[in-house]
């Protein structure tokens, strides 16, 4: 029996759109960039030759065009890993599901899925205003755990390898580490710096921030920064990429973020003027993506 989306589960706004994106599958491009902060979407779609969509539902705005006759949908998430949970389930709905029938579509499509985002560097020879590519998305976020996934998603000697050299503790959510879609990687970062990117659930405590809190592992951030497996090292802190790789493979699409690092967490330093950069990025992801 073929497996029907009940209307609690699956939400259809009264336009046939997914609910919170508010998209049907005629406004999704084959190649999508997903951004945090809903003002870099019109950052990026200045630079299309075309736009044939604006779309705003909340903080999700979406814009579709051509860019050197390529067609690409920006959008922005928000900040975390639950937006971005409802972000790419709703996304592959858009694309994967008769939204009429609530019945999954024959036959697949997958998406090209690149967060272009900013970043904070976990070593001390990442410069700000540089770029660094997700070789790999490590989640100290727990939102992996709630799906039922198969195991070789997950690179399990990475995974065990860090809960050892940091002795992680049980009070934590369980670390995962998903790969980048190496074809994007090549495509799209082979000349850049790359490696492992953690994702923290939020932007404070859990990214070693202390303000009027104390922080109950005040040591972490520089186990984190000390770990190295096989040359393996974590790059940098964010807080979206964990959730966009795994659930990205698990529905069947190629995921890659790439950072403009503004800020070194051991020298303590911060960019003088991000958007400079950021700017480049945008460049550079756009040329890349349509070459």
């Amino acid at each position: 029996m073929q497996k029907y989306y009940k209307e609690s589960e699956l939400i259809i706004n009264p336009d046939g759109s997914v609910y919170h994106i508010k998209l049907r599958p005629e406004h999704i491009a084959p190649t999508v960039i997903v951004v945090g902060d809903q003002h870099r979407v019109e950052a990026i779609s200045k630079y299309f030759d075309h736009i044939e969509c604006k779309i705003q539902s909340r903080e999700f705005v979406t814009h579709t065009g051509t860019y050197n006759n390529t067609r690409i949908t920006v959008l922005s998430t928000g900040i975390g890993t639950d937006n971005i949970d409802i972000v790419i389930n709703e996304l592959d709905a858009a694309v994967n599901i008769d939204l009429e029938k609530r019945t999954p579509k024959e036959s697949h499509t997958s998406l090209d899925i690149i967060r272009l985002g900013t970043s904070g560097a976990l070593q001390a020879d990442i410069e700000v205003d540089t770029f660094v590519a997700s070789a790999y998305g490590l989640g100290l976020d727990g939102l992996l755990n709630f799906y039922k996934y198969d195991e070789s998603l997950i690179e399990q000697d990475l995974v065990e390898a860090f809960i050892k050299q940091t002795n992680w503790s049980q009070r934590l959510p369980y670390p995962y580490i998903v790969k980048a879609s190496d074809e994007l990687l090549k495509k799209v970062a082979g000349d850049l710096k790359s490696g492992i990117t953690a994702t923290a659930s939020g932007f404070f405590g859990p990214q070693g921030r202390e303000l009027r809190i104390p922080l109950a592992f005040p040591e972490l951030n520089e186990k984190i920064e000390n770990f190295n497996y096989n040359g393996k090292v974590i790059t940098n802190f964010e807080m979206e990429t964990s959730a966009l790789y795994a659930l990205g493979k698990t529905l069947g699409h190629n995921t890659l973020t790439v950072c403009d690092i503004i800020a070194n967490r051991v020298n303590r330093t911060y960019s003088k003027d991000y958007k400079k950069s950021v700017e480049k990025l945008i460049q550079h992801v756009l040329e890349k993506v349509t070459s």
